[in-house]
């Protein structure tokens, strides 16, 4: 599926989320959500993949796990914090480039409109 199709499908279901619950609590139940509309609508997704850590050739183990895999092309973070913070879009830049995926969106659920929350980044 092209990107940016995937894209502006995933925003759309992340809305549908929002508007259902609302703003106010944890990610993790916003990322089952999320993660139910997505296999609900076909879309192939994972939730928390390991992100393994090699440092100059060496495996040193999983640092982080990724909350959405979509489609094996898109990482979707997902936050629930009063306001994206500069380390927020780091960790999401950080998992692009250690994962190898080009195209990522940070999802920010405590947004009264979620479309207010919602960053993409490109590596």
């Amino acid at each position: 599926m092209d990107i940016e199709i995937l894209g502006r499908k995933i925003i759309g279901f992340a809305i549908e989320v929002h508007k259902y619950l609302g703003p106010g609590l944890l990610e993790n139940i916003y990322e089952r959500c999320l993660f139910e509309e997505l296999n609900v609508n076909g879309i192939k997704s994972k939730r928390q993949v390991p992100l393994n850590i090699v440092y100059k050739g060496s495996y040193i183990g999983v640092g982080y796990y990724i909350d959405l895999l979509v489609e094996d092309s898109l990482i979707i973070e997902l936050k629930c914090v009063e306001r994206i913070q500069d380390i927020h879009k780091a960790q999401l830049l950080t998992y692009l480039k250690l994962s190898g995926v080009n195209v990522g969106y940070l999802l920010n659920f405590n947004s009264p409109k979620l479309i207010d929350g919602v960053r993409r980044f490109n590596l």
